[in-house]
């Protein structure tokens, strides 16, 4: 890979936020948050074995935020220079004048800060020549071509290579900041002939590259996946349990996490207003928050306020424990933030004891979800309603490819009729969950 180091140290971009805090304070703010970044990366796509696209990214940029009393102001450059520095702090502080005081803003409580910042193992740089990611990405395509003469098409395969570092500071005396990397493999293939032809796709992410997946195996089950969804049926409108697949579980996961996190809580546009100590799940349902495991893709010290980040129980026995609050949203409800401006930090939902099969045996008849469409969930009411294509389960068999389907029903119902949850977890991001088995919902086909 070219360029395959960062252009500032850690240490110059220190200095940067100090240069912007001093000017910031010597210019009338009377508080003052920089974030100073840089980013670079590689992305080879290969289609049909010939090479699509090759995409080199080096980003760079400084945000900043100053506070005139209980008034903000934010802007941003991408040019470090002294200059622009300047004039970025001076265009927040014009903004700041003009804007109407809000009682809320203003920087974290100084006790809350962190003040250690442990090393959780997120830098892992990958240097990927570009012939050897095109290697790699052609190995993975033509290993779905080799699984059924009927994988005559792709989207492509994709390797990526992505290196970031950072530095948050402000006017309190915090300062801290981190290297990240984050890598991956994918492949989209299309299987099928004539009016039946189906598309699926597969990938592996993580932060060192020992750790992805084989390019072959990601090829092979893309292409078993799409050929499994080949001569798909439509079905009747029925109420039956359904079962998301592991890939898809993180997204009723996030459903959750947006509806109990500060900004859709002071809104009043939330489903679950005032649910903290109430149950919303069955009582085997437990999740954890983890923000400091080593080497996990949503890890991390210190929240984007800096704020210390610290593992604790979101919910237990099915009862929510907390919100997932930021500086700015804990003050708008009248309480502490949680450390999670920025979102949540690996969440662990607790695991059943059934592997996927054992999913599909316990829930016998119903409906495997595989692949979701839209965006139709309303936060405010919980109605849920979104296209899904999947598979028809039998006596805990998969019967047939299905397709052409809407799933709904109401979120608030929906994790409550949660009856379990597998041990086939699959950690891509923040949300770490097994299948989830749903005892009811609608699905509306012909």
């Amino acid at each position: 890979m070219a360029g395959n180091d960062f252009s500032y140290t850690p240490e110059s971009l220190r200095e940067l936020a100090r240069d912007v805090l001093q000017y910031a304070a010597n210019s009338g703010a009377t508080g003052c948050e920089v974030d100073v970044s840089e980013g670079f990366g590689q992305s080879v796509t290969v289609r049909r074995q010939a090479v699509d696209t090759i995409e080199y990214n080096r980003d760079k940029g400084v945000g900043v935020t100053v506070y005139v009393g209980q008034r903000l102001g934010h802007a941003s450059t991408s040019d470090f220079s002294a200059a622009a520095l300047r004039a970025a702090v001076d265009a927040a502080l014009s903004i700041a004048r003009f804007t109407a005081a809000d009682p809320c803003a203003g920087l974290p409580d100084e006790a809350l800060l962190a003040k250690k910042i442990p090393d959780l193992d997120l830098y892992h740089p990958w240097q990927l020549p570009v012939e050897e990611a095109i290697d790699i990405a052609r190995r993975c395509e033509q290993a779905a071509f080799d699984v059924s003469p009927l994988v005559k098409n792709s989207e492509g395969a994709t390797v990526s290579v992505q290196h970031s570092h950072f530095i948050s500071a402000n006017s309190l005396g915090f300062m801290g900041g981190y290297p990240s990397s984050r890598h991956y493999i994918a492949c989209a293939v299309i299987a099928g002939k004539g009016n039946d032809m189906q598309r699926d796709d597969w990938y592996s992410t993580q932060r060192r590259a020992a750790d992805l997946a084989a390019p072959e195996a990601i090829g092979d089950y893309a292409a078993r996946r799409a050929l499994a969804r080949l001569k798909a049926r439509k079905i009747k409108t029925r109420q039956v349990p359904v079962l998301f697949e592991a890939p898809l579980a993180p997204t009723l996961i996030g459903n959750f996490v947006y509806a109990v996190s500060g900004g859709s809580l002071y809104r009043k546009s939330s489903f679950l207003l005032d649910s903290l100590g109430r149950q919303i799940f069955p009582d085997f349902m437990q999740i954890d928050e983890r923000p400091l495991l080593k080497g996990a893709l949503g890890s991390t010290p210190f929240d984007d306020d800096g704020v210390a980040t610290h593992d604790r129980s979101v919910v237990k026995d099915g009862v929510l424990q907390g919100y997932f609050l930021s500086t700015y949203t804990a003050r708008k409800l009248g309480m502490a933030t949680t450390g999670n401006a920025g979102g949540s930090h690996n969440l662990i939902v607790k695991s059943g004891p059934h592997d996927f099969r054992g999913l599909l045996k316990q829930m016998g008849t119903g409906l495997l979800v595989t692949e979701l469409l839209g965006q139709g969930v309303n936060y405010v009411t919980g109605d849920y309603s979104r296209g899904a294509a999947g598979y028809w389960v039998e006596n805990g068999e998969i019967a047939y490819p299905v397709h052409e389907i809407t799933i709904a029903g109401n979120l608030k119902d929906m994790l409550r009729g949660i009856t379990a949850v597998g041990n086939d977890v699959l950690a891509r991001g923040a949300k770490q969950v097994g299948s989830i088995l749903i005892e009811r919902m609608t699905v509306a086909g012909s």
